[in-house]
């Protein structure tokens, strides 16, 4: 019965309830947008960055350097000289160095040349097959095998740069030897060789010279299976293959590493930018100037859709205490016709409720579209998703929102709750 006459009363000027709807609706889509995006951006940042202390690369911006070597999101500053990062490698503070090798891609997706000690540092783990041990075998991500339909087994080139349509390396294959599990991380979105790999494919002189040098030398079977092997061993440890004898000319993109102790952190990258030619940046400190110039412009969303929110209120209120003006009478009546004053109090409170409710399922509706809308381009762009799941904060801004459609209906409510029905009857 209730139901019935708040229907009734909303759709006696549809108008003013559908402007109170939508303003409610335009707040809480905003707000709920923002709750989302935001806690999944601080958990995608949080995740990648896993035990990095120090991103070291070429001179340029630090913040470019930790998006494209940590997130691989943004173009590299440059190329470094290997044996300058090998010589890091021998500091005691240093625990762990991941090289990093890239410049091409397949269907948008970088392949880096690294090794097998990044995929740990990930927590990565095998769907099927293997991890690379030879070059150019590759491990591709959880996501690149779903969007691209690799598979253990498959053969492709490289295209040069990260741009779809750029050339291809018709030269050279690569072969995929493994598919990884997903893991949340960025390690989902890259197929990963050894960093001989890149460099053959860039630079197959080194390959060539390898070859002469070998011929020239005169190297048995034995003496070319123990190089074989101890290629296969620098592969998976702590430096790039043939560390000990890496030319001066060979170049890597970056390399991420992981101190022993906070005095590395501390030292570290000082000594790195004033004494070499290379850059440190700290991608702890990066990421949190990024997030403090995002939560200027994030504040000042939540302020305009705070300020919509209580402008929604008191629409609701204006609706409501004008209504009242206009029913007054058919108040007065309900009341002498048995209904309390509880009942019509109770009434008004419930029509502003059940307002503020539609409100927050269509912003909801509204915030999931814009959800979908965002990801369109962050899939294209960024090759990351958000989800569309509830987080914790929208259960507190339901309870705003109930709050703003009691408050605003109290008022009309109270006056009412104070009808003088023998007046109203009798003015009627």
């Amino acid at each position: 019965m209730i139901l019935k006459i708040i229907y009734r009363n909303l759709l006696y000027k549809p108008l003013n309830a559908l402007l109170s709807l939508l303003l409610l609706a335009l707040s809480v889509a905003i707000i709920s947008l923002l709750l989302v995006t935001g806690r999944q951006i601080n958990q995608k940042l949080d995740n990648d960055l896993k035990d990095i202390d120090l991103v070291v690369g070429a001179k340029g911006s630090p913040l470019q350097l930790v998006l494209s070597a940590v997130y691989h999101v943004d173009a590299p500053t440059g190329n470094i000289n290997e044996q300058k990062l090998l010589e890091l490698t021998d500091n005691p503070m240093v625990e762990k160095v991941y090289p990093l090798s890239y410049g091409d891609s397949y269907r948008g997706y970088r392949i880096l040349g690294t090794d097998t000690s990044y995929i740990s540092l990930y927590g990565g783990t095998l769907a099927s097959g293997r991890l690379f041990a030879a070059d150019m075998e590759v491990v591709v991500g959880a996501t690149v095998a779903a969007r691209t339909g690799l598979k253990t087994g498959s053969v492709f080139h490289g295209t040069h740069g990260e741009a779809e349509a750029g050339e291809a390396h018709e030269h050279a294959d690569y072969k995929v030897c493994g598919v990884l599990l997903p893991t949340g991380t960025v390690l989902d979105n890259l197929i990963l060789s050894t960093t001989n790999s890149v460099w053959l494919i860039h630079h197959p002189a080194h390959h060539d010279e390898g070859n002469e040098k070998e011929a020239e030398a005169g190297h048995d079977h034995e003496t070319a299976h123990d190089h074989e092997n101890e290629a296969k061993h620098n592969t998976t440890g702590n430096r790039p293959e043939n560390a000990a004898e890496a030319a001066p000319e060979k170049e890597i993109t970056a390399a991420l590493i992981k101190f022993r102790s906070p005095l590395g952190i501390m030292t570290m990258p000082r000594m790195i930018n004033a004494q070499t030619n290379m850059q440190a940046a700290v991608p702890a400190l990066e990421i949190n100037r990024l997030l403090n110039l995002m939560g200027v412009g994030i504040a000042a969303l939540q302020g305009i859709a705070a300020a919509i929110m209580l402008i929604a209120g008191l629409s609701v209120f204006v609706s409501l205490y004008n209504r009242l003006k206009e029913r007054r009478y058919e108040h007065a009546l309900m009341r002498s016709m048995g209904s309390s004053r509880g009942f019509i109090f109770n009434l008004l409170v419930a029509e502003g409720i059940l307002l503020s409710a539609f409100g927050f399922l269509f912003g909801m509706a509204l915030s999931r579209l814009g959800i979908s809308l965002l990801n369109q381009v962050a899939k294209k762009d960024f090759r990351f998703t958000f989800a569309s799941g509830f987080v914790q904060q929208e259960v507190w801004l339901l309870g705003i929102t109930l709050l703003i459609g009691i408050i605003a209906a109290a008022i009309p409510a109270a006056k009412a709750y104070k009808l003088n029905i023998a007046k109203t009857l009798s003015d009627g």
